[in-house]
């Protein structure tokens, strides 16, 4: 695991790394802790209000598997860090109550789909310009940027094209962050401009699923 930290620092300058957790132990987190590591990402609501009551309070946890509204209010009243993968005005407006509820700010991302694929969440583009405008009248939710995941393709020409068009759209919103790649085509994802990138496999080997 530290090589593979080690390497990704090299690798990655300013950009924020995230070390996708799902599936993995405490232990297997907090090695990963003990070697500077200190964005963690689930993709589970259930499994991620255990380990957020359990591992250091200053783990900075980012939310980036589909949001159900019923789940918001279990990681709305603890300290999430950044909720990732908002894809509908109902689940935006549900994050604002449950903001309101307990007196604070929550900051998001939208996650676009990007590849325009039916069995993938995240907002279409021709209704994130909605979303946008809804998410940015609301009291307490911080709009910070946006999230997308490449389209499953060996084609890195799609892939880049993808991610140069989620680079487009951060700027013609004015937004402060871009969340894309991960450990197959973090690369990439750097060379065209993201500000994280979520890995999962390159630092925690492969997920072993019970």
């Amino acid at each position: 695991m530290k090589e593979a930290i080690d390497e990704l620092r090299e690798e990655i300058g300013s950009v924020t790394l995230v070390a996708v957790s799902k599936t993995k132990s405490n232990e297997e987190i907090l090695k990963a802790y003990d070697l500077g590591i200190r964005d963690f990402g689930e993709n589970y609501v259930q499994e991620l209000v255990k380990k957020m009551d359990c591992l250091p309070s200053d783990i900075k946890w980012h939310m980036i598997g589909h949001l159900q509204t019923n789940k918001v209010r279990d990681i709305v009243k603890r300290n999430i860090y950044l909720i990732e993968s908002v894809d509908s005005i109902k689940l935006a407006k549900e994050i604002n109550k449950e903001a309101i509820k307990n007196n604070k700010t929550v900051s998001i991302l939208i996650e676009v789909n990007i590849a325009n694929d039916i069995n993938k969440t995240g907002c279409s583009i021709s209704s994130l310009d909605e979303l946008i405008s809804f998410c940015l009248g609301l009291s307490n939710i911080n709009l910070c940027g946006l999230m997308a995941i490449a389209p499953h393709t060996d084609n890195i020409d799609d892939i880049r094209s993808s991610f140069r068009e989620m680079k487009s759209l951060k700027s013609k919103y004015n937004l402060s962050l871009l969340s894309m790649g991960m450990s197959s085509d973090y690369k990439i994802a750097i060379e065209e401009g993201t500000d994280i990138i979520r890995i999962g496999t390159k630092i925690f080997g492969e997920r072993v699923y019970k």
